[in-house]
This record gives C-alpha cells, structure tokens and sequence, in this order.
C-alpha cells in the first residue's frame, strides 16, 4: 500500500483563498447594512424634515391659501401672521413665561443635578447606596399620579398659579434623570486632578466649581440639551398646576389659541405660532447637538 503525501502548496493556497473569501462575504454584509441604513436615514429624515418645512410655508399664507392649496407656495408671503400670533394670540406673554420658568428650573436642576452626582461619585458615607437608588426609583414614577398631591401642596405653600411653583416642580422632576446621567461622569474622572487640587489648597467647593465641574462639560451640555427639550415641551404639569392665564407657559397658550377660535381659525397665525415654539428648540439643538454624540453613557453604581 503506497501512501500518498498531502501537497504542502496545495494547502497552503486554500487557506488564502478561504480568507478572500470569507473578505469579500464581510465586505459585502457591510455595503448591504450600510445601503439599508442609509435608505432608513433618508426615509426618516423625509419624515420630519417634510412637515417642518410645510409648517413653515404655511406660516406664511392665509387659511383660504392653505385650505385650497395646502402644498403649493403662498401667493403673497405674509409675515403679519407672526405679528397677530405674537400680539392677538398673546404668544409673547406665553414665551416670556415659559423661557423665564423653563431657563430658571434648568439652571437649578443642573446646579442641584451635578452636586448630588458628584457627591454620590466621589465620596463615601453611610446611605450612599440607599440615596442614589431613591433617586434612580424617580424615574419610574409616573408623573400623573403625583398632580394630585402636588396641587394640594402647592396649594398648602402659596406657590399654586405661580412661576415660582412651577419651577420647583419641574426641579424635582427632572433631577433623578439630571443625577442619574451626570453620575458615571463624575465617576469616571480621575482622583489625581482632584488629589491635586487639594494639595494646592483648594477646599472641596472650589475643587468642585473650579476643578471636577469644567471636566464634566460635555455630560453637563448634553443633559442640559435633554432637560431642556422635556422642560420646553412639558405640557401636563402646567395644565394642572398653572390654571392663572397670565402665568401660561407656552404650550397652554398654544392649547388655548387652537381651541378658542373652533370654526374660525386663522390658520397662518397658529402655524406662525407652532414655528416660534419650535424655532429656540431647533437653536438650541442646534448649537449643542455635537455635545449629545459621545455623552450618552450608562449610569451605574459602582
């Protein structure tokens, strides 16, 4: 019986062969996830990018304009219809309520939001755990069981129909989400900068304002993006706790504007409406959207 040796260079070539192969099935699977993505982006961009756009053209037009020709472009390009939203709708009154509520509980919630994040991150004492696992627990309620209570409060207090009252709950709502999200930052920084910092006699404020918070800015600009739009479009809260028409924040007096005119709507002066509601968010995202990349991380206790 004669034993026939394998060719050295014949298996050698499979294996080249093989990796060619299994290169090209990769490359492949790549271009194919890469076109549906792409497909998948530019359906969902049309989606919101189309009704924006045709809010915005419609601002411009009169209702007979918008109710015989939704989609073609206006006749006469009507920029008093942003005059009788801001003045006849009392929008202005509406905007200034809510940049003065929504701008005042954002600098609280974050000033609160970064200070119990860092303490919880960096120090350890008794009830640590209890605290931030309280907190993490307020993310879950449900906000439409605790306006019954918050009324009665609120009410108790003298806060009810107020700017003032608004503000602290939307602080206490939005604080879970703001520690909860700042936490795995400040865990993440090193202890050397800090150690130093203490060394060059820095108390634990100044090494908190001056040192640990400027290292957490993109978590404290990203968040801040988050609370802003929730805050800005918080409509449920406000319907409840702020019934007083001169303290509407702006989605009430959006609310209020659709409904009040049932049959005789001007149409181009609420589209103008919608667009000055939209129109600071889209700048402030804007501006900070290339914070929000990269600084959505998990939050978890360690």
């Amino acid at each position: 019986m004669s034993v026939i040796a394998a060719d050295p260079k014949t298996a050698g070539e499979r294996e080249p062969a093989r990796d060619r192969k299994l290169t090209r099935v990769a490359a492949s699977s790549d271009r194919t996830f890469a076109a549906v993505s792409h497909v998948l982006l530019i359906v969902w961009s049309v989606i919101v990018i189309v009704p924006m756009l045709w809010v915005l053209m419609s601002s411009f037009k009169s209702t007979s304009e918008i109710l015989s020709s939704p989609f073609s472009l206006p006749d006469h390009w009507r920029v008093e219809n942003y005059a009788n939203a801001w003045t006849d709708a009392n929008i202005g009154r509406y905007f200034l309520n809510s940049v003065i509520v929504v701008v005042s509980a954002l600098v609280l919630v974050m000033l609160l939001g970064a200070m119990c994040a860092y303490i919880l991150a960096r120090f350890e004492f008794p009830g640590r755990r209890l605290i931030y696992y309280v907190m993490l627990a307020g993310l879950t309620f449900p906000v439409f069981l605790a306006i019954v209570p918050l009324f009665f409060q609120l009410q108790n207090f003298g806060l009810l129909n107020t700017r003032a009252g608004l503000i602290l709950t939307y602080v206490a709502f939005a604080l879970p989400f703001t520690m909860f999200f700042l936490y795995s930052f400040f865990r993440s920084l090193p202890h050397d900068v800090y150690e130093a910092a203490l060394i060059d006699g820095a108390g634990d404020w100044r090494a908190f304002f001056q040192v640990m918070l400027p290292m957490a800015r993109p978590g404290m600009a990203a968040v801040a993006i988050f609370n802003f739009l929730g805050l800005w479009n918080q409509f449920l809260l406000p319907v409840a706790l702020n019934t007083d028409q001169d303290m509407w924040v702006l989605t009430q007096g959006m609310a209020a504007y659709a409904s009040s005119q049932v049959y005789d709507i001007d149409y181009g002066a609420l589209f103008a409406a919608i667009v000055i509601t939209v129109v600071p968010v889209l700048i402030v995202y804007c501006v900070f959207q290339r914070r929000i990349a990269g600084s959505v991380s998990q939050g978890t206790f360690r």
